[in-house]
């Protein structure tokens, strides 16, 4: 018998919906991992969260649910919240589990030139794109001045704005107002 160990819950919030003459806040979004229970505690997490609230409800398909697992596109609501709390690009997650953060190292390849790819430098500010979220940031090269189309290095990533991340966690992003290559987070700082 294979045991399992079902990981904490996560969710990319998408949009938010003022509720109850603004006493309560919908969030939506497609839970990527775990399980989440009407009454569970669940983290803001990102830009301005950190807040803890209780969940009073789930929405799957128009239809209250008791609890929503991965892969389920769902609607949480999050009563006594302020609807600027919460804002897309933020996630819900178990309380402690990810943390937000403006600054990371990583892994990066650009695309080719024909598909949007163009030389990137140190300084160079970068439009990043990870889970919902969508943060302006600034890169810095590791052992290289230049990283041409098709090419890949190691960089330091400071963002304009935290967002929540996790080591592992693919990434886009976009250069000059076009795609520009992807990535994947190599370390946090503790």
């Amino acid at each position: 018998m294979v045991n399992t160990v079902e990981q904490p819950f996560l969710m990319p919030v998408e949009d938010v919906f003022r509720l109850r003459q603004g006493r309560a806040v919908m969030v939506t979004g497609r839970i990527e991992r775990g399980r989440v229970r009407r009454g569970d505690e669940v983290e803001i997490v990102g830009s301005g969260g950190g807040t803890t609230v209780r969940v009073a409800d789930i929405d799957a398909g128009r239809v209250r649910v008791g609890e929503a697992g991965a892969d389920m596109h769902v609607g949480i609501l999050l009563p006594g919240t302020a609807a600027d709390t919460v804002e897309r690009g933020q996630v819900l997650a178990a309380p402690g589990s990810v943390g937000a953060h403006a600054r990371f190292t990583a892994d990066i390849v650009l695309l080719s030139e024909e598909h949007g790819g163009a030389d990137v430098v140190s300084g160079d500010r970068l439009r990043f794109h990870t889970r919902s979220a969508a943060v302006w940031g600034a890169v810095t090269l590791h052992g290289v001045d230049v990283v041409r189309p098709r090419h890949g290095a190691g960089v330091t990533v400071t963002l304009d704005e935290p967002v929540a991340l996790e080591v592992a966690q693919a990434f886009a992003f976009r250069h000059l107002g076009r795609a520009a290559g992807s990535g994947t987070v190599t370390r946090l700082p503790t």
